[in-house]
């Protein structure tokens, strides 16, 4: 396996030092050295990819020297519309270097969401025709690509060094930013859940929250027919949710989200409020971290969400961070004409032994459907 240090410490003997992008499972190693080692000028963890290519252009044109963007191999599809648009070769011809992790490569078990993601990881790569090398976990060889990487981008190319499990050699994050806060984020999901109606529907984001949700309904014995988990397409749960409530307007639809998927597509914010649904609470959990990922830090504690919920147009919005005062946040909700928002705010992490969803997606998608019919 590689040295996360000998990665970097190559790269900046090539005077490439800026980093930018959105943290994955597969990179966490090497994002947590990044984090440890360049200060905040230097690293910046973006809202969303196609913004970290933005940043890295943004780089370029001040500096002359190009930028690195990391991310999972989801969030290609985020940064199709800069590449094309922005770096390429017949509109700016702005060089970029992509770190990226191959979840769901062929042949490789893993989640459902990550499949189709990861049979057309390279595909895509080829089809905008950006070159790119599967990083080796040999130094030697690595050194190799990694010159090969650099003489492309040199020539004002976009160039993908794609990144597959085991790659990087273990490194723990040092410099880890821990809030005070105590409600954990499995108790805020457990005691928003067991209030709800018969007839009220949850949409739950992408990583931790959908698990822990799915747990929750395990262990009070109750069927999973009234939750959609949204496995993948971070940053969409709320206009799915939205969907779903501008049609079903006599159940209360609730969004279960994360502060690093509501920030990652933060202007579907402002489309919720707009169409005004009277049957809609957005709940972000709100860690500050992405959690499911190595616990890299978002914003999410360092800004207002709910007075953005409030500018865009959101009814009321709330915000907590203790049992009692979500209790009683939960009860005024009940009476409250949405959009709502509420933010809880809780601690990082999650219980070790934390499962997954036995069901398929599917199967989730069937059953809730025909809940919602009923």
């Amino acid at each position: 396996m590689i040295s996360p240090k000998f990665f970097i410490d190559t790269l900046g003997s090539y005077g490439i030092d800026f980093f930018a992008g959105v943290p994955d499972s597969l990179l966490k190693n090497i994002c947590a050295y990044i984090a440890d080692n360049m200060d905040a000028m230097h690293n910046i963890i973006t809202a969303n990819e196609g913004a970290a290519v933005g940043l890295a252009a943004g780089h370029y044109l001040a500096t002359n020297q190009p930028g690195v963007v990391y991310m999972q191999n989801s969030g290609e599809g985020n940064i199709i519309n800069p590449l094309a648009s922005l770096t390429d070769k017949e509109v700016y011809n702005i060089p970029v270097l992509l770190l990226i992790g191959w979840r769901g490569r062929p042949g490789v078990h893993d989640e459902p969401q990550h499949i189709k993601q990861g049979k057309v990881t390279t595909g895509l790569l080829n089809t905008m025709g950006i070159n790119y090398d599967i990083l080796s976990s040999d130094e030697e060889k690595a050194a190799k690509q990694i010159a090969k990487a650099v003489e492309a981008v040199n020539n004002n190319e976009v160039y993908a060094l794609v990144i597959e499990k085991g790659t990087f050699e273990d490194y723990k994050l040092k410099n880890v930013e821990i809030n005070d806060l105590t409600m954990t984020r499995e108790e805020a999901i457990q005691t928003v859940a067991s209030t709800l109606g018969e007839k009220d529907s949850i949409v739950s984001t992408t990583g931790m929250i959908s698990r822990e949700l799915f747990e929750a309904r395990t262990q009070w014995e109750q069927g999973h027919e009234r939750d959609f988990l949204t496995v993948g397409s971070m940053g969409h749960a709320s206009q799915i949710a939205l969907g779903i409530a501008l049609e079903k307007k006599d159940r209360k639809v609730w969004c279960f989200d994360g502060d690093g998927a509501t920030i990652m597509h933060m202007g579907s914010m402002a489309i919720v409020a707009s169409k005004s649904p009277n049957n809609y609470v957005h709940v972000v959990f709100n860690n500050g971290a992405h959690d499911s990922v190595g616990g890299q830090p978002t914003v999410g504690l360092k800004i207002n969400i709910p007075a953005v919920a409030e500018a865009v147009g959101y009814k009321k919005a709330f915000t907590v961070d203790n049992k009692a005062a979500l209790e009683k946040a939960l009860k005024e909700i009940k009476s409250t004409d949405g959009p709502v928002l509420l933010e809880v705010k809780v601690k990082k992490g999650n219980r070790k032994d934390l499962g997954r969803p036995t069901t398929t997606p599917i199967e989730n998608k069937e059953a809730f459907m025909n809940f919602l019919q009923n």
